[in-house]
Formats: C-alpha cells, structure tokens, sequence
C-alpha cells in the first residue's frame, strides 16, 4: 500500500469519516456515485470495488456488466458541508476490467492515454479554465429561467444571494484544497465566474467535476438552482469554458521562446495550428449538446471562426499578454468549449489536436488581426477562415469521419458517443419547439 492510501485510512480514522463517496463519471461527463463505510475503504483502495456498469451510459453491455471502481487515493478530499449529519469524503476513482485492464469507456483513461502520448514526447499538459454558469430560482424545465439578479461584467454588489453564493463556493473550493485565482459576475444577468488555478490537465479535470458540484450543492442550500447549461437565456451570452492552456518541458515552458516576437516557440505554434486543424473534428466533444450551437452564434462573444490572434477574443485561440516578469505563464485560450462537456474527453480531444500540430509539423495561418465577428462570408473566405460547426448535428458528421477521434477516444467511447448524439438530434428534430409555435401558428 503506498504512502498517499496510508494517509487516506489514517485521515478516515482520525477524522471520524463515516461515509466515502467513490466518484467517476459517464461518458457524457454525469457525475456517478456509490458510497463504501470505513469498513470496505482497505480493500477499495488495493482491489477495487466491483458495480453494475450496464446501468451507466456508454459503460458495459449487459453480457459483460461487472467492472471495478478503483479509487485514486491523491483525489481524497473531506466534502465540507451537512457535516452536522455525518462526515463524508471523496475519492475520484479509475474503472478497470475485472481482469484488471484499463476499462476502455472510462472517460479518465481516455485522458490518460493522451496524457501518456504527451509525457512521451517529453511533455506535461496544463489546463486553468474560466467556469461561467448562471444561477436561476427555479429549475423547472416547464417554464423561462428565472435570474435572481441583474448585474453584468465585474459589478460589486453588497449583501445579495448570488454573490454570497460565488463566495462561498470559493471558500468551499478553497477548503477542499482546490485554488482559485479569481471569481467575478459575468456579463449576462445572474451569470457568474469561477477562474481556476493552473494544474496539471488529469487535476484539472478532476476540479472541474468538484467545481460543478459545490456550485451546484451552495445554490441548492439556499433553495435555488445553478446551471451550466451552455445557453440557458435568449438574447444574451451563454456560458463558456474558456481553457487556458500550456505544454511544459520539466521545469520549462515548451511555449515560450524569448527570441520570438510574440514569445511564442515553435512547438506553442505547432500546437495552435494544431488545434485549428482539427477544431471543426473536436467540436463535437468540446460542444457536446444541442444547446452547445445556441451559444456559439454571432453576436454573442463566442467564437464561430476558425482563427487565432494575439488578445482578440474574437478569434478562436487567443494568444493572451503575458507579464515581462512573468514568461513562464506563456500559454494560449481555446475558446470553444463550453462547461456541459466531460473534461476528461475534452481535455483529451485538445490535446491530441495540439500534439499533433507538433508531430506534423504544421504550419501556422496567418493571425486574424480584424474582429471577425465584422467580417463578411466572403470577406472570411479571402482570408481562409473557416466557421465551426453550426449544429451538433454537423459537428457529429464532422467528427465521425475524423481518424484523430478515432484513435484518442478508443473504439467504445468513439462508436457510443456518436450513437449517442445521433439520438439526440434525431429526438430534436422531431420537437416542436416554443419558436415554431409563436412564429408559425397564428399565419400558417
């Protein structure tokens, strides 16, 4: 047993712990659960639990249903709230085989095959996203979200819910040994702001599922809702999840090369033509639901154009400016993603479109230095840029001929997630909709 899982049952013992929730998730980035007492943790941490993974989206088919829950003992965190009722804990947990193989519909092994793929280049992946959600005072799916304020970009407010609730899922956050950098009020009413602290890519995605969780648990103690759907309000932004990201070389930032204009090396523009490559391939991971194409509309601040610049965020990468005294946080944005997508695939997708820039040796377009969102179709033609999917539906033909998602998600994941989505845009299409009521009922 190693030091970290000593320390693991020693805090559950010293701490009183009654229950431990054993995290992993779907396909689709759900959260899943099952709880072990005290009693079952030893033996959790060296063989692993055993559950039915027939009943989880995109896991077993019924014929081969048993898979192996095995917790990351480095994930433990005490979850500090209803600690009155009794002290729980968390462990995010890898899924294997019964025979002890890695289970191939593990979104958490998907990301480490990459990460993997990355280390033996000789890379480490970094990854600080910007989590923007809205808070709501009802979930009712029946009727229009209800914002419980009226604020825009960094407004300070005293004494109101939603900024009380930012605070406290920071400090939760905080408590559980997860840094936050910054939080603030987005742009659209009740839509707020959680910037995480760089980490490496596997934590990070780790975090994420944390964050949307305490975001989602504060809101519900004061008898409202949180949501990360990507467009929950017309008319006004939706939510992103702009992810900053970096490759490093040991102690070094493989993306900084002092000698080059912008401080960008060979390999951060590799990377980034990499990712414009295949960004018309990821999308539909990274933008995973119908909802996700109501967002990424003109208009809105999100981005629609395959391009990349310097501290344009109309673009779809953007290079932002780094501190003279601060080379080393060199790093680029991948604006596309929005927080209802799985991290781990993700994460994995971007990864694998920016190492591939690297491994071919791409070469980088020229930078959009105009607001593109201004530009004409056939202005954007002149120059070569391309638009990103504009439905799921879309993004899905583009993905499912696409060899790069093939091989980084691994036959099950890749031949699930498209079956997936292929229901839910056939279950769209065949919805008639509030729009086609208003517009069409009264004149047709």
């Amino acid at each position: 047993m190693s030091t970290q899982e000593d320390y693991v049952l020693r805090t559950v013992e010293e701490r009183g712990i009654r229950f431990i929730q054993l995290w992993f998730t779907d396909v689709l980035g759900t959260p899943k659960t099952f709880n072990i007492t005290p009693a079952e943790l030893e033996n959790a941490l060296t063989e692993g639990m055993t559950f039915d993974g027939s009943a989880i989206d995109g896991f077993s088919r019924v014929q081969e249903a048993d898979v192996l829950a095995r917790p990351d003992a480095r994930t433990f965190q005490v979850l500090p709230w209803n600690m009155e009722e009794a002290t729980v804990a968390r462990v995010v947990c890898d899924v294997f085989n019964l025979d002890g193989t890695p289970f191939e519909g593990c979104p958490r092994h998907t990301l480490r095959r990459t990460l993997e793929r990355a280390r033996g280049a000789g890379y480490t992946f970094f990854a600080a996203p910007e989590v923007e959600y809205f808070y709501f005072s009802n979930s009712d799916s029946s009727s229009v979200p209800k914002p419980i304020d009226a604020g825009s970009y960094f407004d300070l407010t005293v004494a109101d819910l939603p900024s009380d609730l930012r605070r406290r899922s920071v400090l939760t956050l905080e408590e559980m040994g997860i840094p936050v950098e910054h939080a603030q009020h987005e742009d659209a009413p009740s839509q707020h702001e959680i910037d995480l602290r760089y980490t490496d890519a596997l934590t990070m995605a780790d975090t994420f599922m944390t964050v949307r969780l305490v975001v989602k648990e504060m809101a519900r103690q004061e008898g409202v809702y949180a949501s990360f759907m990507p467009k929950p309000l017309a008319g006004v932004q939706g939510s992103g999840l702009h992810t900053h990201l970096s490759l490093w070389e040991g102690e070094r930032n493989a993306f900084y090369d002092p000698a080059d204009p912008m401080g960008l090396s060979t390999v951060a523009r590799q990377f980034i033509a990499g990712l414009l490559h295949h960004a018309r391939e990821i999308t539909a991971v990274t933008n995973q639901w119908v909802n996700s194409y109501k967002r990424l509309v003109s208009g809105y601040e999100a981005p629609i154009h395959i391009s990349w610049a310097k501290n344009n965020r109309s673009a779809l990468v953007r290079v932002p400016v780094v501190k003279h005294a601060k080379v080393d946080s060199t790093r680029i944005e991948y604006r596309a993603p929005d927080p209802g997508c799985n991290p781990y695939l993700a994460f994995a997708v971007i990864l694998a479109a920016g190492l591939r820039g690297i491994e071919r040796d791409y070469e980088l377009p020229p930078e959009a230095d105009a607001n593109l969102f201004q530009l004409s179709a056939h202005e954007l033609a002149a120059k070569g840029i391309e638009p990103l999917p504009t439905s799921l539906n879309d993004a899905v033909d583009v993905m499912e001929r696409s060899e790069l998602m093939a091989d980084t998600l691994g036959e099950h994941v890749f031949e699930w997630f498209i079956r997936n989505k292929r229901a839910e845009w056939a279950a769209y299409k065949s919805e008639v909709t509030q729009f086609e009521l208003d517009r069409y009922l009264p004149r047709l």
